[in-house]
């Protein structure tokens, strides 16, 4: 009888160091598993040089929200949202942040890759005329008869047609000069053209900057005048899409977590944007910042639905004013640009 305890006593013992065994076994491998784990290498483009409107995507960086989300996230500069996107049709990066609107006529062209853009920042247009109440403009309706500075590859100029034609303005009655766009705010700042095109946050606090009193300048926003065109949106490469979703989906979530913060508290973002400028004036971009914020990222849509997404109706009504200054082979609709499927639910882009 003592025996046979004593047998069924050791083989109990046996079975628990066996199953202990194995959980440490199991334990270890899972440990040996996330030390090997590599962060994914990621390629971000922005369209331009650094300023204030990357400011979700230093945060991002900085605060380790990509880090966190197993992403090693490296970024380059483009000339412009068209380069930006060509090197995400050829697979050179794996998110752009670009003008949406030039994805659109982009996807236009026979055999391009289906670039689609996965999330949008500015959820109205920068797009602007900057004039001066100096030289008789007040309103939208006060440019008729006067001379507009349009610089070369101008992205606003594309959709003044549709606005021109929404507020009942004769085109031929604005004369327009190509400049440059390196004298843009001193051509109207020496009063060589009566107003000028362009992004509200760039040549609007660009003037201020250059002395010109903010009482003096009328800053006439599309989106104030019927223009339903959204803004700088992130893209990515298809490929990377399709077999790195997860990843996807986390870079979405860090440039979110990123936008609150840059909304919550601008002053920071600034000053990690400046670092990272040549010459850059915190004072220059923290207006800047602000602007983008009031006018571009936190709209009354934005505070409804969340960061990121789009209204398929609006998109649509978009897409008609571009076609008023662009002929499409084929007409596209909204699903053929924008995918939400990557997007974290509704209540976790709510801005607080």
């Amino acid at each position: 009888m003592h025996a046979s305890l004593t047998i069924g006593l050791r083989c109990i013992l046996a079975s628990l160091i066996s199953l202990l065994g194995f959980a440490c076994l199991g334990a270890g491998e899972v440990r040996a598993a996330g030390e090997i784990r590599q962060p994914i290498a990621v390629q971000f483009s922005s369209d331009r040089p650094i300023d204030a409107s990357v400011a979700p995507f230093v945060l991002a960086s900085v605060a380790g929200f990509f880090s966190a989300e197993g992403l090693a996230v490296t970024s380059n500069v483009a000339s412009g949202s068209k380069d930006a996107i060509a090197r995400i049709a050829a697979g050179d990066s794996d998110f752009a942040l670009v003008d949406i609107n030039e994805l659109i006529r982009f996807r236009d062209k026979s055999g391009v890759p289906p670039v689609k853009a996965v999330f949008v920042l500015f959820n109205q247009s920068p797009y602007a005329i900057v004039a001066r109440k100096s030289r008789g403009i007040h309103a939208l309706s006060d440019i008729q008869g006067k001379t507009l500075g349009v610089a070369e590859g101008d992205l606003s100029i594309r959709l003044w047609p549709a606005l021109a034609r929404q507020n009942g303005i004769k085109i031929a009655s604005v004369k327009q000069n190509t400049i440059s766009a390196a004298v843009r705010e001193p051509i109207l700042s020496a009063g060589q053209v009566d107003a000028v095109t362009g992004f509200s946050y760039l040549s609007a606090v660009n003037l201020r900057d250059r002395g010109i009193p903010a009482n003096d300048l009328a800053v006439l926003r599309y989106a104030d005048y019927g223009c339903e065109a959204y803004g700088f949106a992130v893209i990515v490469n298809p490929s990377f899409a399709a077999t790195k979703p997860e990843a996807v989906k986390g870079f979405l979530r860090a440039v979110i977590a990123g936008t609150h913060l840059a909304i919550k508290d601008p002053g920071r973002a600034v000053d990690e944007v400046v670092k990272r400028m040549d010459d850059g004036s915190r004072d220059l971009e923290l207006e800047r910042l602000r602007t983008l914020i009031r006018d571009n990222i936190v709209t009354g849509e934005v505070q409804r639905n969340g960061l990121g997404g789009i209204d398929p109706a609006r998109f649509d009504r978009s897409i008609d004013q571009i076609a008023e200054d662009f002929k499409f082979q084929k007409r596209p609709f909204a699903a053929d640009i924008f995918d939400d499927s990557f997007l974290p639910p509704r209540d976790g882009r709510l801005i607080n």
